[in-house]
């Protein structure tokens, strides 16, 4: 089924026609549970991968002995699943749940074992439209990361592994890649997920926009709080942060959103280009039940089975994971922002 961006509750540029000068497109992946083979693009399915390359590990030192097996995240999620299919978890399966959310040790493994790294999102230029050609002709966006967020100089940090390259070049697909025996929390296991693009318009992050427009904006959504406020608390307040410019959810291409820190260039480390956004991984889809970015199609869904966290994913503190790219020359390294 596709997923179809509701319109947005106010026609922005219809206010401010100077924003057209920046409107822009993302596309958004809408990923929904499924069972994607290592063919088509997916989040949390497998990943295209030749037989006789070496599987990339992380060898930066940080506790890795200490934490949840893959096997017990994944038939909890299912456990979980078809109880609220049918209602809501049996007695039965609570202690069930109970037992497989445990955390374990492996005093075998040091800090310093290499951990394989778990397969995050595989993208196709030729089912995702926006996604830019990669070096050399590659078609094939994968990402991998480390499964503990324990990295970097604040020892919380994650750790994105890019490569791109070409499927035609793969001759023998690996059969099944190595998992770590822990992972460090629950969140860095993706569930399979299809995907369902769909391109929509987009416009800049508020404080990225020229200052005197911005302000006008700004001097807007105080004027239509005034007026909610008039109204009643139950009336919706619709702002442009959060429902007219940048979508929720994870998307390709677009403009980047600045959720914990403010907007700072993005310098090409090899050749001080100004990067572009490439992806955007989010922990939700949505905010709230009637989150405005909701697709028109879940309306159709009972609202206690509507999942705006499809991909089970926790980025951070619930937050997003930004991966930008060398708009002239895609074989530059790749940097990212967690936000």
């Amino acid at each position: 089924m596709s997923r179809t961006t509701p319109p947005r509750p106010v026609h922005i540029e219809g206010l401010f026609p100077k924003l057209g000068a920046f409107r822009g497109v993302t596309t958004r992946l809408h990923p929904r549970p499924g069972r994607p083979d290592a063919s088509v693009s997916s989040i949390g399915g497998p990943l295209l991968w030749p037989a006789d390359e070496p599987w990339p590990v992380c060898t930066e030192p940080h506790k890795r002995s200490s934490g949840y097996r893959v096997a017990d995240i994944r038939r909890a999620r299912q456990v979980l699943a078809d109880a609220w299919a049918r209602d809501r978890p049996s007695d039965e399966e609570r202690v069930l749940l109970k037992d497989l959310g445990r955390r374990h040790r492996e005093r075998e493994i040091a800090d310093t074992d290499p951990i394989p790294l778990i397969g995050l999102v595989q993208l196709y230029r030729r089912d995702v439209p926006g996604l830019p050609p990669g070096p050399d002709g590659c078609d094939l966006l994968q990402v991998l990361w480390c499964p503990f967020e324990a990295h970097g100089p604040s020892r919380y940090g994650v750790a994105p592994h890019v490569r791109w390259r070409r499927s035609d070049q793969v001759a023998v697909p690996l059969d099944a890649p190595p998992l770590p025996a822990l992972v460090g929390f629950e969140g860095a296991v993706a569930e399979p997920c299809v995907l369902h693009p769909e391109q929509v318009v987009t416009y800049p992050y508020a404080s990225s926009l020229p200052a005197r427009l911005w302000r006008r904006i700004d001097a807007w959504e105080d004027a239509e709080e005034r007026k909610a406020e008039k109204r009643g608390l139950d009336d919706k307040l619709v702002t442009y942060h959060h429902d007219l410019s940048i979508p929720q959810g994870c998307r390709v291409g677009g403009f980047p959103s600045w959720r914990t820190t403010d907007p700072h260039p993005m310098i090409c480390d090899a050749c001080a280009a100004p990067m572009v956004l490439l992806l955007t991984v989010d922990s939700r889809e949505w905010d709230g039940a009637d989150g405005s970015w909701m697709p028109a199609e879940e309306w159709d869904v009972a609202e206690h089975l509507r999942d705006s966290r499809p991909t089970q994913l926790t980025i951070g503190r619930d937050g997003l994971l930004n991966i930008f790219a060398c708009p002239t020359e895609p074989g530059h390294p790749h940097r990212w922002s967690l936000q």
